[in-house]
C-alpha cells in the first residue's frame, strides 16, 4: 500500500494520540462525530489533556472532520470508538456496530480495517466482518482485510505514551498481520507483538485487565479482612512485599473504561460459550462494592468520635478515576458519594482536575472551587492528584472541624495522620 491514506475513527483518549502519531509522517483523516471535540481538535486544544497545543500541531498531515465524505479516499481505517457495558454490565456494541457501518460505506477493495477497542474474543469477525460485508458489498478476506491491534491508552501517564508501550498486532490473514505489524512499528518505538491470530489479540486485552481487577479484588479483601482485625493493610503489604515474588498491588476504588469494564466482556463471552466464570465475577463484586463498604468505615469511625451522619458535612477530595487526568468514565468515586448521600450527610466535592460542567451533565455532581476551613465532620481522601500530595497534611486537616474524620484511600499519609484507610 504505497500511497497509504489512514482514516483515525474516534478521537478520545485512544484515538487522538494515534491520529497525532501517524499525522507526523502520512496523511490521516481524524473523524468523530462529536462537533464539539473536532471543533476544539481544529483550534489545538485536547480537553482530555493528553495532548498539548504544540503536539497538535506537529502532526503536518492530520485534518479532523465530521463528514463521512472526507472518508472516501482512505485505504486504511483504524476504529477506536468506546465499547462500555450496559445497565446489565452486557457489552455495549452499539458505537463499534455504528463506526462498522460507517466504514463499510466507505470500504473499497484491498482496503484494510483495523479495530483498536477493546472487545470479547471473536467480536471483530462474528460482529464487525459482517456489518463491514454488507455495507460494502464487499467479501472478506477476498475484497478487504482486517486487523485487530488493542489500545493500551494509560490515561495521564506523561512517563508511558503510545509510542512508549509494546503494541499487541495481528491480521486477518498471514500476510495481512505482516502488514498491520508494519504499519505500527513505523509509530511504536517500544516494538510490537504480532499474535497469531485476531482472537488471541483480543483476549490478550481483555486479560490484561481482568488480572489486574482480580488482583486488586484480591487487595481489597485483605483490606476488609485487616480492617475488622484491626490491623493496618499498608503495613502487612509492605512486610508481605519483602518477598521477591510478592506482587505490588494495593486496594483501592476500581474505574475507568478498561480495568472496570473489560472483566464483564470476558466474562459474557465465557457464560455465552457454556463456562460460568467464578472468579472475574466474584473480583468485579468485591472491587464494585469498595465505595460502600468505604462509606460504611468512615461511618463507623465518625461514630466512635459521635459525630452524626445526617445532617454531617463530607469532603470527598477527588473524583476521577485515576490520579492526574479529567477523566470521570466509570469512577467509582460516584458510588461512595450515593453512599454517603443516603445516610443524609452533605457531601461536597472536590476535584481540580475535573471540568465543572461535564461532571454536572455526566454524573449530577458539582465540584466546589476550594474547601473551606473548619467546616467538615469528614474528609476523604479519594484519588492521589499531585495537587494533594503537594498539600501538607496540616492544610488538609484545616478543612476539619474541631472533631472530624480524616480517611485516606490512597495511603498518602502515614498510618498515624488519618483515622483510617483502606
Amino acid at each position: 500500500m504505497i500511497d497509504k491514506v489512514i482514516a483515525i475513527i474516534g478521537l478520545g483518549y485512544v484515538g487522538l494520540p494515534l491520529a497525532l502519531e501517524f499525522g507526523k509522517k502520512s496523511k490521516v483523516i481524524g473523524f468523530d462525530i462529536n462537533n464539539n471535540r473536532v471543533s476544539e481538535l481544529k483550534n489545538g486544544n485536547d480537553s482530555t489533556l493528553e495532548a498539548t497545543p504544540e503536539d497538535i500541531a506537529s502532526s503536518i498531515f492530520l485534518t479532523f472532520t465530521t463528514n463521512p465524505k472526507d472518508l472516501k479516499n482512505c485505504n486504511i481505517y483504524i476504529i477506536a470508538v468506546p465499547t462500555p457495558i450496559d445497565q446489565n454490565k452486557q457489552p455495549d456494541l452499539k458505537s463499534l456496530k455504528d463506526s462498522s457501518k460507517l466504514v463499510g460505506e466507505n470500504l473499497m477493495k484491498d482496503d484494510l480495517v483495523i479495530y483498536e477497542s477493546t472487545v470479547y474474543p471473536g467480536a471483530t469477525e462474528e460482529v464487525c466482518v459482517p456489518i463491514l460485508e454488507k455495507y460494502s458489498g464487499l467479501k472478506f478476506n477476498t475484497d478487504f482485510y482486517c486487523g485487530y491491534s488493542p489500545e493500551r491508552i494509560n490515561p495521564g501517564d506523561k512517563e508511558r505514551g503510545l509510542i512508549d508501550i509494546k503494541k499487541v498486532t495481528s491480521g486477518s490473514t498471514p500476510d495481512i498481520a505482516n502488514i498491520v505489524d508494519e504499519l505500527y512499528n513505523e509509530i511504536i518505538i517500544a516494538g510490537t507483538f504480532k499474535a497469531s491470530s485476531i482472537k488471541i489479540a483480543e483476549a490478550s486485552k481483555v486479560v490484561e485487565n481482568t488480572q489486574r481487577d482480580v488482583n486488586i479484588a484480591l487487595m481489597n479483601e485483605f483490606s476488609l479482612i485487616f480492617n475488622k482485625l484491626g490491623i493496618d493493610t499498608q503495613a502487612v503489604l509492605e512486610a508481605a512485599g519483602s518477598k521477591w515474588n510478592f506482587l505490588p498491588f494495593r486496594p483501592g476504588l476500581v474505574g475507568g473504561h478498561c480495568i472496570h469494564v473489560d472483566p464483564y466482556y470476558l466474562a459474557f463471552k465465557a457464560i455465552d460459550s457454556g463456562y460460568n466464570p467464578e472468579i472475574i465475577l466474584a473480583g468485579r463484586r468485591i472491587n464494585d462494592a469498595m465505595g460502600k463498604n468505604v462509606a460504611n468505615q468512615v461511618s463507623k469511625l465518625m461514630k466512635q468520635k459521635f459525630i452524626s451522619l445526617v445532617g454531617a458535612k463530607i469532603l470527598i477530595m477527588g473524583l476521577t478515576f485515576k490520579e492526574n487526568c479529567p477523566d470521570l468514565r466509570n469512577t467509582n468515586i460516584v458510588s461512595l458519594i450515593n453512599e454517603f448521600e443516603s445516610f443524609d450527610s452533605n457531601v461536597e466535592v472536590y476535584d481540580p482536575w475535573v471540568n465543572k460542567e461535564e461532571a454536572k451533565s455526566e454524573l449530577g455532581i458539582e465540584i466546589i472551587d476550594k474547601p473551606g476551613t473548619n467546616k467538615y465532620d469528614a474528609i476523604v481522601v479519594a484519588v492521589a492528584h499531585n495537587e494533594f500530595k503537594k498539600m501538607s497534611i496540616k492544610e488538609i486537616k484545616s478543612f476539619g472541624k474541631d472533631k472530624f474524620i480524616l480517611y485516606d484511600i490512597k495511603y498518602l499519609f502515614d498510618s498515624h495522620e488519618s483515622d483510617g484507610r483502606l
